[in-house]
């Protein structure tokens, strides 16, 4: 159970790197894959990226906060469990 759910966390983690590297190149954003990459990532970095003045300095830290808070929430997790 543990190592799926560590199996999960990685692979959304890749899903948000893959999404940082998206935004520094130039792609098709109506191709089914870009899509789904956003459509996975966005419930998560948009709520953060409106808390965040990213006017002013240009830079979105939602994919950073969102890893750092998904580390957190997976290490809390495996806590849990293995306290069972």
């Amino acid at each position: 159970m543990i190592q799926l759910i560590m199996t999960l966390f990685r692979l959304y983690e890749v899903v948000v790197i893959v999404r940082v590297i998206l935004s520094w190149v130039q792609v098709d954003s109506y191709h089914p894959a870009i899509r789904l990459v956003y459509n996975l990532t966005e419930p998560l970095m948009a709520p953060i990226r409106k808390l965040l003045p990213t006017e002013r300095i240009g830079i979105d830290f939602s994919p950073l906060i969102v890893l750092f808070g998904l580390e957190i929430i997976k290490k809390m997790l495996i806590q849990f469990l293995y306290s069972f």
